[in-house]
């Protein structure tokens, strides 16, 4: 008996042993922040199932003045789908099939991966099943987008929070790239230098009057940015300061923030009295626990490059925010 119970513990050993060693060599996905491949043939993808996933995931990007999709899509024949390409992080397989159906899976081949399959009889169930999931789809990449930079940020190294925890009541995992520019006791302005330009990061504190003033959410959240700009964001020249442009209405959404009351608003900024402009996304994140709304908002300046990447790369960033 006793022989028995140590044979039993010595395959209970190996069997953990073998499962922890199997997801340590899970291999690593690759590709690209928002980027999607899709395995579909040419007959649908020339279609109005084509046009449909187009429409629906290379859809504008809110908030930039200058068209970017939401995703890059690469299209692929089941045929060549094959070697890295199986490795990527987001997949999609549209097929015709013997019955209409919807299915998704995390991790099939590598980490992390997400995979969905579209499949109906005709082209009819096909667009039916897109436009019930694209939602879903959007909304899962995007996510996994963010971890993936949160990853990518958290092995470039990151910043001492406790100034953040002690001003703010928060973790947050900011980049070591950035350095502050400007603080005083609620404010303050980092800056990480990229190729052409910079991305920006602001944070600071208002009473909950500041955002909720006769409910004109909109106008009170800009009227707040316009001030800071004035205060804080200066151009070069002498009377130039941060504004939100007026040309351009910004986006706002009433959202959720690691279970708290938020309010999320994506726009165009300019200098007032110069030419530089750029997109920005802010949160106002009510803090019921300190009585006042933290604001957390990115901005990019880099008049020559791509912004939708940067915009993620700053969501990680807010989104890497912790109550504590």
């Amino acid at each position: 008996m006793k022989r028995v119970q140590q044979i039993m513990a010595l395959v209970a050993i190996v069997c953990c042993t073998l499962c922890c060693s199997n997801k340590d060599d899970v291999a690593s996905s690759e590709g690209e922040i928002n980027e999607i491949s899709i395995i579909i043939s040419d007959v649908l993808w020339n279609g109005e199932v084509g046009d449909s996933l187009r429409k629906k995931l290379a859809a504008p990007v809110d908030g930039l003045t200058m068209e970017e999709p939401i995703f890059t899509i690469n299209q692929y024949h089941s045929q060549s789908f094959g070697g890295s390409l199986k490795r990527g992080r987001n997949i999609i397989f549209v097929e015709k099939g013997e019955e209409k159906d919807f299915d998704f899976k995390q991790d099939r081949t590598c980490a992390p991966q997400n995979t969905f399959t579209i499949s109906g009889k005709n082209t009819a169930e096909l667009l039916q099943i897109i436009q019930m999931h694209a939602d879903e789809i959007i909304r899962t990449i995007r996510q996994t987008e963010i971890a993936v930079n949160q990853y990518r940020n958290e092995k470039a190294g990151l910043m001492d929070d406790s100034k953040f925890r002690q001003k703010y009541g928060i973790s947050i995992k900011m980049p070591l790239a950035y350095n502050a520019v400007l603080k005083d006791d609620n404010f303050i302005w980092l800056k990480k230098e990229i190729p052409g330009g910079n991305t920006n990061m602001l944070l600071y504190r208002v009473p909950f009057a500041t955002v909720e003033h006769n409910k004109d959410i909109i106008n009170n959240i800009i009227k707040m940015r316009d001030s800071i700009g004035i205060k804080y964001i200066h151009g070069k020249d002498p009377d130039t300061y941060m504004v939100t442009e007026e040309a351009y209405s910004p986006y706002v959404f009433m959202t959720s923030f690691k279970e708290k009351h938020a309010f999320e608003m994506r726009g165009n900024w300019e200098m007032k009295n110069d030419f530089m402009n750029g997109p920005f996304v802010n949160y106002a994140i009510r803090d019921d626990k300190n009585k006042y709304y933290l604001i957390i908002e990115g901005f990019i300046y880099s008049p020559s490059s791509p912004k939708r990447d940067l915009i993620v790369e700053l969501e990680s960033i807010i989104k890497s925010v912790k109550f504590i």
